[in-house]
C-alpha cells in the first residue's frame, strides 16, 4: 500500500467498545479534507463521536454506508492522494476491508489493570501506542467524580503517536478507595508513586478540572519526572466553581436527579446518555466511594469554593504547559484563563463546556500534541 493511501477504520472508545455504526458520513467521496476535519459521526452504546481526518487528501472511498455497525478496526473508508490510481484504491479495499488494524487487535490494545502504589491500589488502562522505545509516554488524570473513560475519545488518538495511560483516580473508578486525607498533595502523590511503580520516570501529564489540579501539584512536586503539562478547565486558578454541581453529584442516588446534575458538564445537556449514567451510578454505589468523594469534596471544595490556589507553583514551573477550555464550561469560569502565567498556551474551544475531551476531541488532541512538541519529546 502507497505512502499516499491512508485507512479509514473504525476506532476503538475506551476498553469495552467492540463495534460501531458510521451514523452518517460528513464528507463525500471525492472531496478534499483537511487534517483534523470531521469525517464521519460514529454511534456507539455509550455516545456519538465525531471522527476526523488523521491526514491531509481526497475521501477517495466511504466503505461502509450509513447506520451499518461493524467491528473496531473495520475499514470503513481510504483517504489518498488525488494523483493515486482508482485501480490501486480498489487493491486497498479488496485487500483491507477484511482485516483488523493492529491498533484494534485485542492483543496490541488497551489493557485494564490493578496496581499496587503502596498502600494504594490504582486502576488504569494501558494503551502501548506507537513511537520508539524511548517515546515519552502520556498519563490522563480525569476530573472530579470522573474515571478513565472520560478519555475514551482521545486516547486511540493519542497512542498514534505514544503509549497512553489513563487512570483512575483514588476513590474513583474502580481504584481503591484509600485517599487519606482526600488532599491534593496525597492525589498528587498516587500519581508520582504510579508512576515510580511502573517505572516511568518522565511523562507529559494531562489533567481535566480536578485532575489538572494533581497534574499541576504532582509537577511541581517531582518537575524532573514531567515532559510537558496539559490542563483541561483545570482546578486551581481562581475560587470560583458551580459547587451545587459538587453537592449534587454527591447527593444524587437517582437516574434522573444524575442526569441532571452531569447534564451540567456539558455545553448540550443532551449529550449525558444512559450508559454514563449507569456507569456513575454503579460506581458511587461502591462500597467506600461515597465516602471518599465527600472527604475529597470536603478538603478541596469546602462551602462550594476552591480550597487550593496553584497560581504560584504554576508559574514556577519550567515544562511547556498548554491550557484548554471550553467557552460554555458552565462548572469553573473560562475567566480563570486570565490568571494564567505568561508562557502559558491557551486554547478556548467554542461550543464545548466543562468535558471538552469529550465534546470536542480532535481540537483537545491538536492541542495536547501542540503542547508535547514544545516539550520536544
Amino acid at each position: 500500500m502507497s505512502a499516499a493511501v491512508t485507512p479509514v477504520r473504525m476506532p476503538r472508545y475506551g476498553m469495552t467498545m467492540t463495534e460501531g455504526a458510521v451514523a452518517r458520513w460528513l464528507v463525500t467521496p471525492g472531496e478534499t479534507v483537511a487534517a483534523g476535519q470531521d469525517l464521519a459521526e460514529i454511534e456507539t452504546t455509550k455516545i456519538t463521536n465525531v471522527e476526523t481526518a488523521a491526514v491531509a487528501g481526497v475521501l477517495r472511498r466511504a466503505v461502509v454506508e450509513a447506520g451499518r455497525i461493524v467491528p473496531v478496526g473495520t475499514l470503513i473508508g481510504v483517504i489518498a492522494d488525488a494523483g493515486v490510481p482508482d485501480a490501486e484504491i480498489d487493491a486497498v479495499v479488496a485487500t483491507q476491508s477484511a482485516l483488523v488494524d493492529d491498533a484494534a487487535d485485542t492483543d496490541a490494545g488497551p489493557v485494564d489493570e490493578v496496581v499496587p502504589v503502596g498502600a494504594l491500589s490504582i486502576a488504569l488502562r494501558r494503551t502501548p501506542g506507537a513511537g520508539s522505545s524511548d517515546t515519552v509516554p502520556v498519563v490522563l488524570i480525569h476530573g472530579f467524580g470522573g474515571d478513565r473513560d472520560n478519555w475514551m475519545f482521545v486516547e486511540t488518538r493519542l497512542a498514534a503517536e505514544r503509549p497512553v495511560l489513563a487512570l483512575d483516580l483514588p476513590g474513583h473508578g474502580a481504584s481503591g478507595t484509600e485517599i487519606g486525607d482526600g488532599t491534593l498533595a496525597t492525589l498528587a502523590a498516587a500519581v508520582t508513586g504510579l508512576m515510580d511503580t511502573l517505572n516511568l520516570p518522565r511523562a507529559h501529564l494531562v489533567g481535566h478540572s480536578l485532575g489538572g489540579a494533581v497534574a499541576l501539584a504532582a509537577a511541581a512536586a517531582r518537575p524532573e519526572a514531567v515532559a510537558s503539562l496539559s490542563l483541561l478547565a483545570p482546578v486551581g486558578f481562581g475560587p470560583e466553581i458551580d459547587g451545587t454541581y459538587i453537592a449534587g453529584f454527591l447527593a444524587a442516588e437517582r437516574r434522573k436527579d444524575l442526569k441532571d446534575i452531569l447534564g451540567r458538564l456539558f455545553a448540550d445537556a443532551d449529550a449525558v446518555e444512559r450508559r454514563m449514567i449507569d456507569d456513575v451510578l454503579r460506581m458511587k454505589r461502591r462500597d467506600g466511594v461515597p465516602e471518599a468523594l465527600a472527604t475529597i469534596a470536603a478538603a478541596l471544595f469546602p462551602d462550594g469554593r476552591q480550597a487550593v490556589d496553584l497560581r504560584a507553583d504554576a508559574a514556577s514551573l519550567a515544562c511547556p504547559v498548554a491550557v484548554v477550555w471550553g467557552e460554555a464550561d458552565r462548572i469553573i469560569p473560562i475567566a480563570h484563563t486570565e490568571e494564567l502565567p505568561t508562557g502559558f498556551t491557551v486554547t478556548r474551544i467554542a461550543g464545548a463546556g466543562h468535558m471538552p475531551q469529550l465534546e470536542a476531541p480532535a481540537e483537545v488532541v491538536r492541542a495536547l500534541r501542540d503542547g508535547f512538541a514544545r516539550a520536544g519529546a
